[in-house]
């Protein structure tokens, strides 16, 4: 009988304020694992409270757990899936090479899907012809360009900027002329991919309390320190929902209580958007093991069933305990 093949990955995805990094920082200080942020927005320096980095969940009793491709971009960088992908590879080369499990953990569904199905992408260089072109456009016309070029868009978010919807049908218009093929070497990954969800009404209380909270640490002085360092509106409004209200609060566009209950209405609607495009990975053929809540009980399970072991150098044996 074939042996099943060692996995030599652990994704933990779910939507936001589901626990899932929480349950992956643990997870990793027990079994000696190193942890790969896919955030879309995590990548980017002071954007902390916004982004919901929670950097103190990566301290387990202690010890800092090791995490990647956190604070690796500054705000005006626009970073990519190609870019993520890239990265993801070279950390996934360098922790296994220490002997150590990587955990991907985040809920950039984008992001997750491009490593398990091995999206295939080129590096696309600047086009300062097509970008003279494109200045002429206005964004309903450049949005129908895009959307005529690539109709099964993947990340709808290229749409709610006009630098990034440039850069998308900059992309676009490469991958028709010269394909989308990489011929960037893949790493054999063998993942063990798991998710993290609650019951709708739980989920809309976590989220209302972590921005109420968010707002009680300092997000809307967060957004002040961008603009004083010169970002833009039009880039903090591509920064996603936390950024783009707040912005608008600090224009004086919206009152304080309605830019409470709007951010939070928008912030219910996108953890439903994660979760079809959760619903969809699995239709694309990724199994998702799905725990119910931060359930550590479940997830140390998971983890037993597939007799993924802990690192033995850890001190003590890293056995796993419960989380």
């Amino acid at each position: 009988m074939e042996t099943e093949k060692k996995r030599n990955l652990i994704v933990i995805l779910g939507p936001t304020a589901s626990g899932k990094t929480r349950l992956a920082a643990r997870l990793a200080a027990q079994i000696g694992a190193e942890l790969i942020s896919a955030d879309s927005r995590q990548v980017y320096r002071g954007m902390d409270i916004g982004t919901g980095k929670d950097l103190a969940e990566y301290v387990v009793d202690g010890v800092p757990v090791a995490c990647h491709l956190i604070d690796v971009a500054e705000p005006g960088h626009l970073f990519s899936v190609f870019e993520f992908q890239q990265r993801f590879y070279e950390c996934f080369r360098e922790i296994t090479a220490r002997g150590r499990m990587p955990i991907v953990v985040g809920g950039t569904g984008l992001y997750i899907e491009s490593i398990l199905r091995e999206y295939r992408m080129l590096p696309v260089p600047e086009n300062a012809a097509l970008r003279e072109e494109l200045e002429t456009l206005g964004m309903e016309e450049l949005a129908a360009r895009l959307l005529h070029l690539n109709p099964a868009l993947h990340n709808t978010t290229d749409l709610t900027g006009r630098e990034r919807l440039v850069r998308a049908i900059e992309i676009a218009e490469h991958t028709s002329t010269h394909g989308s093929s990489s011929e960037t070497e893949r790493p054999d990954i063998n993942p063990l991919v798991i998710g993290v969800r609650w019951d709708r009404a739980v989920l809309r209380e976590r989220i209302t309390k972590r921005l109420k909270e968010r707002l009680g640490q300092g997000m809307i002085e967060e957004v002040q320190r961008l603009r004083d360092a010169r970002v833009s509106w039009e880039r903090l409004d591509e920064m996603g929902l936390e950024y783009r209200y707040v912005s608008l609060y600090l224009r004086g566009d919206l009152a304080y209580e309605e830019m409470f209950r709007t951010l939070n209405i928008r912030i219910h609607q996108f953890a439903k958007r994660q979760d079809t495009w959760f619903r969809g990975m699995e239709r694309r053929g990724i199994k998702i093991h799905w725990i119910e809540g931060a359930d550590a009980a479940a997830l140390r399970d998971l983890i037993n069933n597939h007799k993924i072991l802990p690192n033995p150098h850890l001190k003590g044996g890293g056995q796993i305990i419960p989380l």
